[in-house]
């Protein structure tokens, strides 16, 4: 290869991150266009391995040619120079994005030889600045090979899996009441007192408890969930049309934790009255089944190739811990609020969200 591709190497994969990895659309095509490489992923095959994809006039191949003897000098780049750039980057890269990608990695070997002549690579400033992108291609590298080895996840595995996770398979036809915590009070006609004011909310939020009572009274007589609901947002003062109370199939890992008791319930059995800040539910589970292996296979794997990667990138960090001077870096700070610590390794998944409440 060139003798600056390393440094351009570490320069695409410092400047291209974000770029390489957003989906690109490609232009519609007009009718009877010719497709272009750009386009067209399957053109490149066509073009044999040897042959040169990328041509840069007037950038010297070799350290021992001389530009001023021979102005017309060039560097050219084959297919299969270039495509092991771009699976060192970013494999299976997008047509649209690899030729974005060739032109910056053009560029870059251009700017590496000028960076070459004024000598830039020489000193401690480059060294220093080498061996950090050093660290950082080592580091990508190990989590690559972390996620491969993460990713090998056997049938058996997934199957075994399986059976010792096979609640959380479990799906149940869900109906649900909500009952909001408080009823939607006018504004008074009269300035209240601050405890009177408090006075009146504490009666509207009683009023909806022994609503959410007296709903769960018939919803276990039999009566319709639908028209307990109605009801239910009359009595709340909400404008709007009350949420549907049918669930469909839910599994354990879709409702909020405080309500999983439900998925203990046989069929046709009403959960007793639930809360949380928002206000009360009440449930009544019409059939369950668990989902059957083919379809959560990838969902399973999935599920352990992360696993994996977390316990894996948990003993690397738990195997080098640093201790930082106080007196010069100042005491730990606590994340903003809202905001978590970044996840420890490749991979870790982001908290699951509670599905949205009743509107």
């Amino acid at each position: 290869m060139m003798r600056y591709g390393l440094v351009c190497l570490l320069l695409a994969v410092l400047s291209w991150g974000q770029a390489g990895s957003s989906p690109s659309t490609p232009a519609p095509q007009q009718p009877g266009a010719p497709a272009n490489s750009a386009g067209n992923p399957t053109e490149t095959k066509e073009v044999p391995p040897d042959t040169p994809v990328i041509t840069i006039n007037g950038l010297c191949p070799s350290p021992s040619a001389d530009k001023a003897a021979d102005p017309n000098c060039k560097t050219t780049i084959t297919r299969a120079e270039f495509e092991k750039i771009m699976d060192s980057v970013q494999p299976n890269m997008p047509p649209r994005v690899r030729r974005q990608f060739a032109t910056r990695y053009s560029s870059a070997l251009v700017m590496a030889e000028k960076a070459h002549e004024m000598g830039l690579d020489q000193g401690p400033k480059f060294d220093d600045r080498m061996k950090l992108m050093r660290i950082q291609v080592l580091t990508q590298m190990f989590n690559q090979a972390v996620q491969e080895k993460a990713g090998q996840v056997s049938d058996q595995d997934i199957e075994d899996y399986y059976k010792s996770k096979s609640a959380d398979y479990e799906e149940a036809d869900l109906q649900r009441i909500f009952i909001p915590r408080s009823q939607q009070l006018p504004a008074s006609k009269v300035k209240l007192s601050a405890t009177a004011e408090k006075q009146r909310q504490k009666e509207a939020e009683e009023i909806m408890k022994k609503e959410a009572d007296k709903v769960h009274t018939r919803a276990v007589a039999g009566e319709d969930f639908a028209k307990l609901q109605e009801e239910a947002y009359t009595l709340a003062g909400l404008k709007g049309k009350a949420p549907s109370t049918k669930m469909g199939k839910v599994r354990r890992n879709g409702l909020p934790p405080t309500q999983v008791s439900v998925m203990d319930l046989k069929t046709g059995q009403i959960s007793a009255v639930l809360s949380d800040q928002s206000g009360y539910f009440i449930y009544k589970v019409g059939a369950k089944d668990v989902e059957p292996l083919d379809k959560v296979k990838e969902e399973i794997r999935g599920t352990l190739r992360t696993q994996r990667m977390q316990e894996q990138m948990k003993a690397v960090q738990e195997s080098g811990t640093p201790t930082l001077d106080e007196a010069y870096f100042g005491p730990e700070m606590a994340p903003p609020h809202g905001m978590p610590l970044p996840p420890p390794g490749p991979g870790a998944p982001s908290p699951k969200p509670a599905p949205p409440g009743p509107k």
